[in-house]
């Protein structure tokens, strides 16, 4: 395989079947600072020929072809420069569906399952009809989440970046909610009809301090949008708006749940006080980090 990680002591003749492939591959991988090296070479090898993890195991001694190697190679030296596994696959995993995305929007991350976990427990008295506005909507998995769980519900995703809505509007025609989930591009609230008004305010915002994004993993600080990713001086600017701003744009009794970065819960709680929400929570993610904070404005 024609690369300059070919180790010298591999003989010339010898093919390259999947065992070795995915052997040296992960060796590379390694080097290179992968923190996934093992799985992410089978991901790009099972794409490569169309094969399960499982089968990958099953027909490890099956040799590739010319054809084969060069697929592999071109998406090889994609992860070797440390761009994100979900941008070279064209997907990640999301609250049980697939969502499509590319360099235009964040990847998705578990963590902000949390975020949709908790806007659904917080209206499950409404589960029937309502109306939620997801800001910041990117690839639309929160507001598609949404839209998937409760379809009679109206779910308008806004972000600033065109670029990004365009991947939303794919992913809400490929899952078939693009009836009941619609996007808008602008300035958060700022595309809205003065008196439109939700049951549900959800946001996974910028926020990373803008000094820190210099120290961000490779995957992130050189391939995803920046504007998706800096909050900011302190990491709460557009936090510090939304918050201030979303009481013009509830319903008496209407939920707001924001995502947040580590050790910002403190400020959100604040935050959220101070422009009147009540029966503020803190919740954790799986890794016990308080990620989310929700408030109900007084009915």
């Amino acid at each position: 395989m024609n690369t300059s990680g070919e180790r010298p002591s591999d003989p010339p003749d010898e093919s390259w079947t999947v065992a070795r492939l995915l052997r040296w591959a992960t060796e590379d991988l390694t080097k290179r600072g992968s923190d996934s090296p093992r799985l992410d070479a089978e991901l790009l090898l099972g794409r490569t020929l169309g094969l399960d993890r499982v089968q990958l195991i099953v027909q490890h001694t099956r040799p590739l072809d010319g054809a084969e190697l060069a697929a592999f190679k071109q998406m090889f030296v994609r992860r070797r420069a440390r761009e994100p596994m979900a941008y070279i696959l064209g997907g990640r995993e999301f609250y049980g569906f697939d969502v499509q995305v590319d360099r235009r929007v964040l990847v998705p991350r578990p963590d902000t399952e949390v975020l949709v976990d908790v806007a659904l427990e917080r209206t499950s008295e409404r589960d029937m009809y309502g109306r939620a506005l997801d800001l910041c909507t990117g690839s639309g998995c929160v507001a598609l989440a949404l839209g998937l769980r409760r379809r009679t519900w109206k779910i308008t995703g806004s972000d600033l970046s065109e670029e990004a809505l365009a991947v939303a509007r794919t992913n809400a025609a490929r899952l078939g909610v693009a009836r009941n989930v619609r996007f808008v591009q602008g300035d958060l609230f700022q595309p809205l009809r003065a008196r439109h008004r939700f049951e549900l305010i959800v946001s996974n915002p910028p926020y990373i301090p803008s000094a820190e994004i210099a120290e961000l993993m490779p995957e992130v600080r050189d391939f995803e949008p920046r504007l998706a990713l800096d909050g900011g001086a302190d990491g709460i600017s557009v936090l510090r708006r939304l918050v201030s701003e979303a009481p013009a744009h509830l319903t008496p009794g209407g939920v707001l749940a924001c995502e947040l970065g580590a050790g910002q819960s403190e400020r959100a709680v604040e935050l959220f006080e101070a422009a009147g929400f009540t029966d503020v929570r803190r919740h954790k993610d799986l890794g016990g980090h308080e990620r989310v904070v929700s408030g109900q404005l007084p009915a």
